[in-house]
């Protein structure tokens, strides 16, 4: 039993002891890896049968994250597109409809638009930062809203509170990704969504050494997705993973604070460089929803992008005179990442999608601050 409720705990303390339950393995200050794929129980009535369905290992890394996210109970998952894929099938059937903002992260959208069409459920992909624009996107079909705020590349916000309402009134599932905020920044069950879902190889990981997803809502739902979603698809967390994931949570808010941090100061460093066009940070008063993120979030993370001043040779050779900044797509390990979205596409793919030609996405790290501002100050000044 642990000693005390989630709810009389700092997110320190959450992170750091919540779901340990010392007594019950030895005094271990770390929690042991149970390696095991079978438990028996001709002696005992421990309550554990298949890892497939439940580990003790993995349930302390659940335990934390759902008191993290103020929701009942959790599951966590192989990958982050496992709890993803997982949330919408426990909620969509055949035939059925979805909507989803356009600019969410990418295998969503193509595991929506193809593999899901395959069942002859329809998606309609929206801009994401009008209640209006979703009210007149339902139809009598329409059984999840699918949210990610904010969303990838652009870093537009959705009104979670307001969302929430519109979909319970027109009973209607709405699940929302909150890997970029975090569990410490933003928890979009007290605004009223049903189900959250994170990649938590990113931020709750933090290292760059694990592939981890979690879904979080009531206990009913996820009873369901522990036998139906999760056992039957076989996406498990193995305990291995389970206990760096349970590594990274420890140091989750001290790691949060550096890279808010760090990237207020490299936002702001970019928002008045000569050579930059725009920048998009939720953090920024100049972020046009700054007020709402204010409102839904606590913190901001340390991934934001800009549009640096150049053409697209200009802007690749920034992009390897960088020292610090190694190129890659994830992001909110320790190291400071850069990617280029705004490199691939044309003007036609740019008016659809809102991502301006030539976007940088920067993920900051655990450097010094100082040395990844003169980095990114020496990369645009030798475009």
């Amino acid at each position: 039993m642990d000693p005390l409720r989630p709810e009389q705990l700092t997110k320190e303390e959450i992170c750091t002891h919540y779901g340990d339950e010392y007594d019950r393995h030895l005094g271990a200050i770390v929690p042991p890896i149970y390696q095991s794929s079978l438990f028996t129980r001709k002696n005992v009535n421990h309550g554990y049968t298949y890892t497939r369905v439940s580990n003790p290992t993995t349930e302390v890394a659940e335990k934390k994250i759902a008191a993290l996210e103020e929701g009942e109970e959790a599951r966590c998952f192989s990958s982050g597109m496992a709890a993803i894929t997982a949330a919408l099938m426990s909620v969509m059937e055949k035939d059925c409809h979805v909507i989803c903002p356009l600019n969410v992260y990418a295998p969503t959208k193509v595991f929506l638009e193809t593999y899901m069409a395959k069942f002859g459920v329809e998606t309609t992909f929206i801009a994401g930062d009008s209640v209006e624009e979703i009210e007149q996107a339902l139809r009598p079909q329409t059984k999840a809203i699918y949210l990610e705020t904010p969303l990838s590349n652009v870093f537009t916000l959705q009104n979670l509170r307001a969302i929430a309402r519109l979909a319970k009134a027109n009973s209607i599932v709405t699940i929302a990704d909150n890997t970029w905020a975090t569990p410490l920044y933003q928890n979009p069950l007290t605004h009223g969504i049903d189900l959250v879902v994170h990649s938590a190889t990113k931020y709750m990981g933090g290292h760059s050494d694990v592939m981890a997803g979690v879904m979080v809502g009531s206990r009913s739902a996820m009873e369901k997705v522990t036998h139906q979603e999760r056992g039957l698809f076989g996406a498990v967390m193995d305990p291995h993973q389970a206990s760096l994931l349970i590594r990274g949570l420890r140091t989750l808010p001290v790691r949060m604070r550096q890279h808010q941090q760090s990237a207020m100061q490299a936002a702001k460093f970019l928002e008045e460089h000569p050579l930059v066009e725009r920048v998009l940070y939720p953090g920024l008063a100049s972020h046009p929803q700054y007020e709402l993120a204010k409102e839904q979030m606590a913190g901001c993370s340390g991934l934001f992008s800009f549009v640096p001043r150049g053409s697209k040779a200009q802007i690749r050779e920034f992009v390897q005179r960088l020292r610090w900044f190694q190129e890659g797509p994830s992001w909110g390990g320790f190291e400071s990442l850069i990617n280029t979205p705004g490199l691939w596409i044309d003007e036609e793919t740019s008016q659809k999608t809102g991502v301006p030609i030539g976007l940088v996405r920067v993920s900051i790290g655990l450097e010094h601050t100082d040395s990844l501002l003169e980095d990114l100050d020496q990369a645009l000044k030798g475009m």
